[in-house]
């Protein structure tokens, strides 16, 4: 029995959006009792990439890793490594995750945090649980592993740190990196990346760490541990040693890692960034309130929490767009999502005034012709006052993220500062509290892809859209039809 949807989260099925994932965009639900055959569809993708249930939350549990290897085997930019390692970070609530979420729905404001992070699902040592359930990470002196991480939690940026060890980050989001070196990761929720770890301290145990990058709402304010412990004879320590993570509010910390992304850029591995851009889109993200349908709701003055793309909050179709789309069903889903926010404001200012709070429920979808060239930048605002960051995350496609800032975008000035020669190439970003990040993509994929923020609040109050890219000419660039077996509403 299947009753999920599952997205490979980075996987870009290319002319065939049928399998993408998503529940009311590209299918309906797979019903109890039911079942349905996904196609998995390859293109350029390379490295680590990751699958999850993609049906309120769900993702919670149901996860895991999706590794690509080259295709001629050990064909890596970097030195062979001799040994590879998945680690998932994710979260663990007491309760039953669905009834967290029915609780945060009804109430209309925050959810309750998690009650532990976990390393490849377990929560660690910090934490009043058995020792014995603790993952370890047995190395050699002088090896090298290969690390493949997923940031599989709901809510919350992550940081990462591996005590006494520095790291060397050769990948993310299925593509290669230029290799830097770092004594700590920052990985988004939806986001991998991949890096090198060597064993060059003295043989002993050290602790890996991890815990949230958070700056706005409540959050699980708490530290999973797993273990790297040394092969060979020695006296182990009492306690392993812990690494010192950044700061919980340090967004310099955040934002510093992943500015140093870098596409590798040469013969054997080039990159294609759009130059003539055919569609500029600003898409300003914001954290809203809406009336409560009751008394009293648990959001910003008695109202409920919503979020929105462009001041449109998304509501879902009980009909999937992707059908209502290809067999031209009309009233389903309006064709005028915006291209620019329908007001423009001070998006960063400290005070944004509470008239601007308000949000509007809508399913509406941007239209891309295939193949043209879009500039899209993502605008932050500090609506309710309390500005955050949102790891945004296009289906169907990756995107070379070519600048990013804070405060508002400035369409004269920040162009000048973009990086046209070696930007990273990414299917999730996260776009800096009280900032921007602009991204360009070639909309060669027909069908239809949904984009959202990777925080599953977010997305439970609305932050998402639709694109739909049409056909081409030809029938390499025409959307395949559906498998017999596509499940219907």
């Amino acid at each position: 029995m299947s009753i999920h949807r599952l997205l490979r989260h980075g996987v870009k099925q290319p002319r065939y959006p049928w399998s993408d994932g998503p529940e009311y965009i590209t299918q309906c639900p797979i019903q109890p009792g039911s079942n349905f055959s996904q196609k998995i569809v390859l293109s350029d993708e390379i490295g680590t990439l990751w699958w999850h249930a993609h049906s309120d939350w769900s993702r919670a549990t149901v996860h895991g890793a999706l590794i690509v290897y080259p295709r001629q085997e050990n064909d890596y930019p970097f030195p062979v490594p001799d040994a590879e390692i998945p680690i998932v970070l994710g979260e663990w609530w007491k309760s039953d995750v669905q009834a967290v979420l029915n609780e945060f729905i009804q109430s209309g404001g925050d959810p309750n945090v998690s009650d532990a992070f976990l390393i490849n699902g377990q929560p660690g040592d910090l934490y009043p649980c058995s020792s014995q359930d603790t993952f370890t990470l047995s190395v050699d002196y002088g090896k090298t592993y290969l690390i493949r991480m997923v940031n599989a939690v709901l809510n919350t940026i992550m940081f990462f740190k591996i005590a006494n060890h520095n790291v060397t980050v050769v990948g993310s989001d299925g593509a290669y990196l230029k290799p830097f070196t770092s004594d700590y990761i920052t990985i988004s929720p939806g986001q991998t990346i991949d890096f090198l770890l060597l064993a060059n301290q003295s043989p002993s145990h050290y602790y890996m760490a991890s815990s949230a990058y958070a700056v706005a709402g409540d959050f699980d304010n708490t530290t999973t541990t797993a273990r790297v412990e040394y092969s060979g004879y020695y006296t182990p320590p009492s306690s392993p040693a812990l690494p010192v993570l950044p700061n919980f509010t340090d967004t310099l910390a955040s934002v510093n890692f992943t500015a140093r992304f870098r596409s590798l850029a040469y013969k054997n591995h080039p990159i294609d960034v759009p130059l003539n851009v055919t569609t500029n889109l600003l898409f300003v993200l914001s954290i809203n309130t809406q009336t409560c349908p009751n008394s009293d709701c648990a959001g910003p003055l008695g109202n409920r929490f919503a979020a929105s793309v462009n001041n449109i909050t998304f509501r879902s179709p009980r009909t999937a767009i992707l059908h209502a789309y290809y067999e031209q069903i009309n009233g389903v889903y309006s064709s005028n999502f915006p291209s620019n926010p329908p007001f423009p404001f001070n998006y960063t200012a400290d005070t944004v005034p509470q008239i601007l709070w308000e949000s509007r429920n809508g399913t509406r979808v941007r239209v891309l012709e295939y193949n043209s060239t879009v500039e899209l930048v993502f605008q932050g605002t500090n609506t309710l006052n309390a500005p955050i960051d949102h790891p945004m995350h296009l289906h169907g496609h990756s995107f070379y993220v070519v600048g990013w800032g804070f405060g508002n975008f400035n369409r004269t000035r920040d162009p000048l500062n973009y990086n046209l020669v070696d930007p990273p190439l990414q299917n999730t970003i996260a776009v800096p509290r009280s900032g921007w990040t602009a991204i360009r993509f070639l909309a060669n994929n027909p069908g239809v892809w949904l984009m959202h923020c990777h925080f599953e609040r977010h997305i439970s109050w609305g932050m998402e859209m639709v694109f739909i890219t049409t056909n081409g000419k030809g029938p390499n660039a025409t959307m395949l039809p559906p498998p017999s077996d596509f499940p219907m509403c």
